[in-house]
């Protein structure tokens, strides 16, 4: 029989509606919330929502691990497996299992129907990056006459991500954190706690680690927040006062609305210092075309502005409305181009924003100089400017 760590076990118990479980790899913290879940079905009126990102085939996947719980409870009897749900025979509660994107990984799968749910699982939960989903699903949460759980799971990211932001930087908690705060339970577990119940390769493998790679140790292993994500794009760059003496400034502009941001940043280049200073001087969703556009005269005053050109209407009609403004070319290897020259400046940042996506901007596959489409509104429109100014090959006409 596997071994339970007490400290993560027993306080899956406590009366608090949600549940932060952090943890580096073998730490055990998937497959005991598991094993909770399956326990919790014996209870009559639970409905047990557990997600993940994605999930294309919950059958393949991860109700083989349940089932893995259920044997090892010697608990076969009870339960009847299907495709996407666990049923428990005797108590009526159910276990199913959704993906929160669809097979696509474009758009938000319909939970909608998601009725009587008393318990929340989100598995791998640093991966949902919009906070307002989690807001969406949570409220959703509200089954009268039964506790409520939302259980976290997650191997912690950067200090960026929203789950760091509500439940430990809002909160006043430290990170490794093990006790009650508020409705909050946190546990935070590694492999040390679940030592006997590893594999010695895996052990082995762990040591060296620790001894060639401290700072991976600490995040992967150990399950530290990191300040800023592993394999950034650009490390070179600072804060400092946005402060271009005699150089001429234009600006960029990337575009957003419900969830993404649409952002204007200041751009000047020295050329001969090879420094590029960049000033933040919009953020913001849910614009409209006029918003933007009053926006842009109010701080442009009259200067260029180099915006994403993936809806040329909008150029065209922020033209209209008084914005000196042209799109950026676009094409294979763009967006390469871009990321190489503004990699070759130092970069002097003025705006707290921008800073975050430095820290949070990856490589998805640095070989292939590959970008994560994340992290990269701000960045966007500095690679746009950069790209015109320092790049030739413009056949747009300013407006």
């Amino acid at each position: 029989m596997i071994q339970k760590h007490p400290k993560h076990w027993n306080r899956l118990g406590n009366n608090t509606r949600y549940f932060v479980l952090t943890g580096g790899r073998g730490s055990g913290k998937s497959f005991e919330v598991g094993r909770f879940a399956s326990l919790l079905s014996f209870e009559a009126g639970h409905k047990i929502l557990f997600t993940r990102q994605t999930m294309t085939s919950a059958h393949l996947s991860i109700i083989p691990e349940f089932q893995e719980k259920i044997d090892l409870l010697e608990l076969n009897h009870a339960f009847e497996v299907k495709k996407s749900e666990i049923v428990n025979i005797q108590s009526g509660s159910e276990i199913i299992f959704k993906g929160i994107k669809t097979s696509s990984g474009d758009q938000t799968a319909n939970l909608k129907s998601l009725q009587g749910v008393t318990t929340w699982i989100l598995d791998e939960a640093e991966e949902l990056i919009d906070e307002s989903i989690f807001d969406k699903i949570n409220f959703s949460i509200r089954q009268k006459g039964k506790q409520n759980r939302i259980l976290l799971i997650l191997n912690p990211s950067t200090k960026e991500h929203w789950i760091y932001k509500k439940f430990f930087e809002q909160a006043g908690v430290t990170e490794g954190f093990n006790g009650t705060k508020g409705n909050v339970t946190y546990i935070h577990t590694t492999y040390l706690d679940n030592y006997d119940n590893l594999d010695q390769s895996f052990i082995d493998e762990v040591e060296q680690v620790k001894k060639n790679n401290p700072k991976k140790y600490q995040h992967v292993i150990l399950g530290g927040w990191l300040d800023k994500a592993e394999g950034v794009v650009f490390t070179n760059w600072q804060y400092g006062i946005f402060n271009p003496d005699n150089l001429q400034t234009s600006f960029g502009q990337d575009y957003g609305f419900s969830i993404d941001p649409t952002t204007l940043v200041e751009v000047a280049i020295d050329k001969k210092k090879k420094i590029i200073y960049c000033k933040e001087h919009l953020y913001k969703p849910k614009l409209t075309t006029s918003e933007i556009a009053q926006i842009n005269n109010t701080i442009t005053k009259g200067k260029l502005i180099v915006a994403d050109s993936a809806e040329p209407r909008l150029i065209d009609e922020l033209a209209k409305l008084g914005n000196r403004i042209i799109g950026t070319t676009k094409g294979a290897g763009s967006i390469n181009v871009g990321v190489e020259l503004m990699k070759d400046y130092q970069l002097i940042i003025d705006g707290e924003n921008i800073g975050k996506e430095l820290n949070n901007y990856v490589y998805t596959d640095k070989g292939s100089k590959l970008y994560c489409d994340m992290w990269n509104h701000a960045l966007d429109a500095i690679r746009y400017n950069v790209t015109y100014n320092l790049s030739g090959g413009y056949n747009f006409d300013i407006r």
